[in-house]
């Protein structure tokens, strides 16, 4: 069998860089920030957008900007969001397939009126780097149209997006990244795998999207720690996370992972990304998450319901078995980790990132170190989909590895 040893080579050097100041304006409104995959019938989320912009008759303008097709895109969200009450409109500004000029379009003072004049604005998915090249002047300055959006949310307007509409959210994003076991390997890099946001939600807190499905928790640890950010949120497919001021619901589908590095470090003398004491908090449906005090409060349906609690000498853990998740970065398996530990009578649980034996740097591997605190808590309510679970306070470390090769050799007898 192969062995794991810790890794020794030349550091690979991320490049360093300072968080970029949002726009310094109070902001009224709440954003409602969808991991991307939403389904037309999710009338959840489409009706709490409709609700936030006022209810039935809201006008909410339609920015199509990231998608390859942005009149199909944004005529699809237009439908769901009317068949929700809602009285939305296409904004013609777009980089593919549009007979519109987007860098006229954004100067139009017909749709810059038009939109200050709506109480919502909701963008569809893509390509975020799209919406941002539109909506920022050739010197990096807001449009009209963006100041526009702004002022709909200073005034108390919702703005929402799913996918891309969701990455845009903060002021650093991922522009055009590789998967995130190749960017643990390499690194990231200021202008290629990120990018500038548009930064409605504040220079505080890091967005990503499709995360769990994707097992894109790892790379928020990367950018995070690059940029300076002490937290973010991570949010699932046909799942959304609505924000008002600190506060935050999961709605939706599935959930969201809030990713807290006000306590973590890094070790320079590695070879590559490695970090220490990074929290995980897993919020699921109906959970709310407060930025500012870190306080959790579970849904309803688990409040109610005994906590979970590791340190209490009288809980009695279900889960007696070792874990092991030889693909922490699978889909969902981040979550599936982190509801078997905090109910299990184990203290951690290692999780391995290994790629295509014959890919590059085969050798190059990531150990996941999951392990309880002092603070660490659950919540758990069975439901007619299954086991639900609320996690908070799960301590992780990252650390290279490295897998002697070849990794498998034919048998013999």
């Amino acid at each position: 069998m192969a062995s794991i040893q810790r890794w020794l080579a030349t550091p690979i050097v991320l490049v360093p860089t300072l968080l970029t100041p949002t726009m310094a304006q109070h902001a009224e409104g709440s954003l409602v920030m969808i991991g991307g995959a939403l389904r037309y019938d999710n009338t959840e989320i489409w009706q709490r957008v409709v609700n936030l912009a006022g209810g039935h008759g809201a006008k909410i303008a339609v920015f199509g900007t990231a998608s390859d097709n942005p009149t199909r895109t944004a005529n699809s969200a237009i439908s769901a969001l009317n068949k929700a009450g809602a009285d939305a409109f296409f904004v013609p500004i777009g980089l593919r397939q549009m007979d519109v000029d987007y860098k006229a379009e954004v100067h139009n003072p017909r749709l810059v009126k038009q939109i200050m004049e709506a109480k919502g604005v909701y963008f569809t998915g893509g390509d975020q780097l799209r919406i941002v090249q539109a909506l920022y002047n050739d010197k990096g300055l807001n449009t009209p149209v963006l100041d526009a959006i702004w002022s709909v949310y200073r005034k108390g307007g919702v703005i929402a997006g799913t996918s891309a509409g969701a990455a845009i959210m903060s002021t650093s994003m991922f522009g055009d990244p590789k998967d995130p076991l190749t960017m643990l390997k390499n690194g990231m890099y200021e202008g290629k795998e990120t990018a500038r946001g548009l930064g409605f939600i504040g220079p505080d807190i890091f967005v990503d999207q499709h995360l769990l499905i994707r097992g894109r928790f790892a790379r928020m640890f990367q950018i995070m720690h690059m940029w300076g950010y002490q937290q973010g949120i991570g949010i699932d497919e046909n799942t959304a996370v609505v924000v008002h001021g600190k506060e935050a619901e999961v709605i939706g589908y599935r959930g969201a992972l809030v990713v807290d590095l006000s306590e973590s470090s890094s070790d320079n003398k590695l070879p590559a990304f490695n970090i220490r004491n990074v929290k995980l908090s897993y919020l699921d449906h109906g959970d709310r998450y407060n930025f500012g005090s870190k306080a959790l409060t579970p849904s309803a349906a688990k409040i109610n319901e005994p906590k979970i609690d590791p340190n209490d000498a009288h809980y009695k853990p279900y889960h007696k078995i070792p874990n092991f998740a030889p693909n922490i970065l699978g889909n969902s398996t981040v979550v599936d980790v982190m509801s078997n530990l905090i109910d299990s009578v184990q203290q951690e649980t290692i999780g391995l990132a290994f790629g295509d034996p014959q890919g590059e740097k085969p050798e190059l591997g990531f150990e996941f170190r999951f392990r309880k605190g002092r603070d660490s808590m659950g919540w758990y309510a069975g439901s007619a989909a299954g086991e639900d679970y609320t996690v908070a306070n799960i301590y992780v470390d990252v650390t290279p590895v490295r897998l002697n090769h070849p990794l498998y050799r034919p048998y013999q007898p």
